[in-house]
């Protein structure tokens, strides 16, 4: 377990601090036979699943919705799980754990808060270079869907 110590503003006593990973969620959006990718507004830049980290009192599901709605303009449903990725260098910033969900999705799709644009790629067409470990995450979604 890994944690550094730091002093009790109380007390003074020294106490562990613990480091924890980062739960996040990511969205596989399904719709017309096409997956949604958005375009990372800050960095890491690039093409990326839409997703984020899961907010305190938040469950998973609520945190893909919100996600989802942030960054896509787009209400998702038929929420399924795909998968829990925790590679330690998933992210280059720090440890995340990612729940990743496949979605059906209604709405118009219109790029908003960390995504700079969207587009939507057939999985024979996927952009040739993916933040973070989706190239990974869409090949298991590929091979489940043969």
């Amino acid at each position: 377990m890994s944690f550094n110590s730091i002093t009790c503003p109380e007390c003074g006593n020294s106490v562990k601090q613990y480091r924890n990973p980062f739960p996040t969620v990511d969205i596989i959006i399904e719709l017309n036979g096409k997956i949604l990718l958005i375009k990372r507004k800050n960095p890491p830049l690039g093409w990326a699943l839409p997703g984020g980290f899961v907010d305190y009192g938040e469950s998973l599901e609520q945190a893909a919705i919100r996600e989802a709605l942030e960054e896509t303009s787009l209400q998702i449903s038929n929420l399924r799980l795909l998968g829990c990725y925790s590679d330690p260098a998933r992210d280059s910033r720090f440890h995340t754990i990612s729940a990743v969900f496949i979605a059906s999705a209604t709405g118009t799709p219109r790029a908003a808060d960390d995504a700079a644009e969207l587009a939507f790629f057939s999985s024979d067409k996927l952009p040739e270079q993916l933040c973070f470990d989706h190239a990974k995450i869409l090949r298991d979604y590929i091979s489940l869907q043969i």
